[in-house]
């Protein structure tokens, strides 16, 4: 373990957590990794350890059978599980948040059925917001739940859901006559109980998950659209029980979700760090190492400093959420930060690489292709700066 990204303050539980699954990474997942990213093929193997581990139940309270840890613990092992593979992570963090929105919003009776099985992994989350022709622009959704005397009736289709097939558990965000005419007090988040797999769900009627999304990278992990034809969902299944809450309880949600994209951009950065540094190490020109080059040397400084910094950035948002202060300004930049600095040393270390870089033999081609996926996960770089912005007019507003 190299000196760059080191977090102060750690208790003596956070340091044993972490140094547990930095093992777990270098030995079960690192190895792994590009063959199985290569293949598209989901890691089983690697998710029955991170069961075994407790990690799907790291922020979920004891009283549920979780280990109750903090938003910066699960930064930090998120972070070093990105390190490894970003798809392995991206596998817990939509069971994360749907398991935040239940712990935070959820009725007693949700919290009772769903969180003790999500903290063994029993249930696995799913988180949908985003729609075919959405973008970002959330108050534009179009699926639709309708009352019925004692469930809702959901029609419309959903896009981008990460583990949209392996899930069991899907936090859907619909339209609904109830809560106000606002665009932001129409919304309801349901909670929907289904079959892992693809295709017609054969325990929810009208519910179908097509298939897997191909994409550049970020494989692995299951990315899928969600379609609801007349999907009966019981009125005890609305999160929180009240409807029109939705929008608050999914921003809730990504704000929490962003510190963890955050997370991701430096766990992808660290990588590539330690794999440029290594190889300019062990590369030769014009009779001496690459290292020795101060072009080079020029290349590791800049990498290291952006590591570092957006590092830092994402333990100050975490700590301000768990705090219990508002982190949407920090998530923002830490977010936009970090993924962007996490592109920036993706693409260093593959120069240094030169065209070995661009060989499916070396990881480095493969972070190559994952470090895009984070400019727009949970939000692209410019709402993130429209965020940003107007939080800092509402703190630096002057007097008319």
């Amino acid at each position: 373990m190299g000196r760059l990204a080191q977090t102060d303050g750690l208790t003596e539980i956070q340091r044993d957590i972490l140094a547990t699954v930095r093992d777990f990474v270098d030995k079960e997942i690192i190895p792994v990794a590009t063959e199985l990213e290569h293949k598209d093929e989901y890691p089983t193997a690697i998710v029955e350890g991170m069961k075994q581990l407790g990690l799907f139940g790291l922020t979920i309270p004891e009283e549920y059978g979780g280990l109750g840890e903090s938003l910066l613990t699960y930064a930090l092992v998120v972070e070093e599980i990105a390190r490894g593979w970003m798809s392995v992570s991206g596998i817990v963090n939509t069971h994360f948040i749907v398991a935040h929105m239940i712990n935070a919003h959820g009725t007693q009776e949700q919290k009772d059925h769903f969180l003790p099985r999500m903290a063994a992994g029993e249930i696995r989350g799913a988180f949908s917001m985003s729609e075919p022709g959405l973008g970002s622009d959330v108050s534009a959704i179009s699926t639709k739940g309708v009352k019925d005397g004692e469930f809702y009736v959901l029609n419309g289709q959903k896009m981008w859901l990460t583990n949209g097939g392996t899930s069991t558990l899907v936090a859907v965000l619909c339209k609904t006559d109830e809560g106000g005419s606002s665009p932001y007090k129409n919304m309801t988040t349901f909670l929907i109980e289904k079959e892992a797999g693809f295709g017609p769900n054969p325990s929810v009627p009208g519910l179908t998950v097509p298939g897997k999304i191909e994409k550049m990278g970020y494989k692995g992990v299951d990315t899928t659209e969600l379609v609801l034809q007349d999907v009966r969902v019981p009125a005890n299944r609305v999160l929180g029980g009240v409807p029109g809450r939705g929008f608050y309880q999914m921003m809730d949600g990504v704000e929490v979700g962003r510190v963890n994209v955050a997370a991701r951009g430096c766990g992808v950065a660290r990588r590539a760090f330690e794999l440029g540094i290594a190889y300019a190490q062990q590369r030769s020109t014009f009779g001496k190492k690459i290292a020795e080059h101060q072009a080079i040397q020029f290349k590791l400084a800049e990498m290291a400093t952006k590591v570092e910094a957006a590092h830092q950035m994402m333990v100050m948002a975490a700590r301000k959420k768990d705090g219990g202060e508002r982190n949407d300004l920090e998530a923002g930049m830490a977010k936009y930060l970090a993924s962007e600095y996490c592109k920036e040393v993706v693409e260093d270390a593959f120069r240094i690489h030169g065209g070995y870089g661009f060989s499916k033999e070396y990881e480095i081609e493969r972070l190559y292709r994952e470090a895009p996926m984070l400019l727009i996960g949970e939000g692209t770089a410019e709402i993130q700066k429209m965020i940003v912005g107007r939080r800092l007019l509402e703190e630096y507003r002057i007097a008319d």
